[in-house]
């Protein structure tokens, strides 16, 4: 059980679950208006420390710069929501639903609280807010802002094979027959009375032409490949935080004149 003197070692200091397990961290100690012996002990949790969880602290123990409480870390933060600055007090139905919570009967810790010598959570009390000095503390949500990194679509490279209709012109050469004639001179006259004077012959020539020949070759042309390359661009984001706001109902002056 955790004594009065020892509120300030345990107001924000860590506190842990029976396995070890950091819950968060210390925030307020509520008394018993009755016994004025600690009985309830807030907690910070949640990511950034928004939530803020209440936890009996009559079976609590200090263990080195810790308070450990005999409660599973996720029991305590699905404890029910209670609005620590609701005058400094739990309400009975505050108060009910978390003993409902944490599985202790009502009538017995009424009448633990009730015993002689004893102290404990009576039914019908209130928890008084202990944290250190008589001010009020206002608190206000902060919003933090990240990333995420998600995918957003994907890019591929795919070879394909299409045909397409060339067309080149290069020159082309065939050979023709030519008649030529030349009269009889003294210059060829030895040859043109070389054979039989009145015969049959025949004479034949090889003509040649050339054609077209296609053949293809493939050949590298280019290299393609898939590069990313990231571009920041600027979002606003925009969210509701909530926050608090102290007000002093003060004694008018003018009052009793």
């Amino acid at each position: 059980m955790i004594t009065r003197e020892q509120i300030p070692t345990v107001l924000d200091h860590p506190v842990h679950d029976a396995e070890g397990s950091k819950i968060g961290d210390a925030k307020h100690v509520f008394l018993d208006d009755v016994t004025g012996r600690p009985a309830w002990v807030s907690v910070k949790t949640g990511l950034f420390g928004t939530s803020e969880s209440f936890v009996p602290i009559q079976d609590a123990t200090m263990v080195e710069d810790h308070l450990e409480v005999p409660y599973a870390k996720d029991k305590v933060k699905d404890a029910p929501n209670v609005d620590v600055d609701s005058g400094g007090h739990l309400s009975e139905d505050e108060e009910h639903r978390l003993y409902e919570h944490y599985g202790i009967a009502w009538d017995e810790a009424w009448q633990q609280a009730n015993r002689p010598g004893e102290g404990g959570w009576a039914r019908g009390d209130t928890a008084t807010r202990h944290s250190g000095d008589q001010a009020m503390t206002r608190s206000e949500e902060q919003m933090h802002v990240g990333t995420e990194r998600r995918e957003t679509g994907r890019a591929r490279l795919r070879k394909y094979v299409v045909t397409e209709e060339v067309q080149q012109t290069i020159p082309v050469r065939h050979e023709e027959v030519r008649i030529e004639r030349e009269p009889i001179t003294a210059a060829n006259a030895d040859q043109a009375l070389s054979g039989s004077e009145i015969s049959e012959a025949e004479h034949e020539v090889t003509l040649h032409a050339e054609r077209p020949v296609v053949e293809t070759e493939a050949v590298p042309v280019e290299r393609v490949r898939l590069n990313t390359e990231e571009r920041v661009e600027e979002e606003t984001v925009r969210g509701q935080v909530r926050k608090e706001r102290i007000e002093a109902d003060t004694p008018d002056r003018d009052t009793g004149r």
